[in-house]
């Protein structure tokens, strides 16, 4: 399992997660956990005046497939809308639990693809999705 779900990209990708990373002024901020594994996934997210994610940060407490895939959002969600990143979600639930190809948005989504095999890990490789998410529904409530 260790060579084919933790191999050198997935390694890279969950390292250049920045530690403590934070936004000045957030619009939504949540943090989201998953019982199986114990991963938890802090998501700080703002606005522009179209809807559009114009800031992201994300604070990883998970296992190195669970930090690549909130680096993957992290590097991509900027300019998307929550509906993308929702469908996004969708596609990803697709991948892992069916024959479905991975998402082509955001390419490095595919390096997930072995975990398919391995559902103990999928909630930790949603839970970005999942965060960023509940932020948006967090500001939602707060207007």
């Amino acid at each position: 399992m260790a060579s084919t779900l933790y191999n050198l990209d997935i390694l890279r990708l969950a390292a250049s997660l920045i530690p403590g990373d934070r936004l000045e002024k957030a619009d939504g901020i949540a943090e989201v956990r998953a019982p199986l594994c114990g991963s938890r996934i802090q998501a700080e997210v703002a606005f522009d005046d179209d809807g559009k994610i114009s800031g992201l940060a994300v604070r990883a407490s998970a296992c190195a497939l669970g930090q690549a895939s909130a680096a993957i959002l992290k590097a991509n969600a900027v300019g998307s809308d929550m509906a993308t990143v929702g469908h996004v979600r969708t596609q990803i639930v697709d991948m892992l639990t069916g024959n479905a190809p991975p998402p082509q948005i955001w390419p490095d989504l595919a390096l997930l693809a072995p975990a398919r095999d391995y559902p103990a890990r999928h909630a930790a490789i949603l839970l970005p999705y999942d965060a960023i998410l509940a932020a948006a529904e967090q500001m939602k409530i707060a207007r």
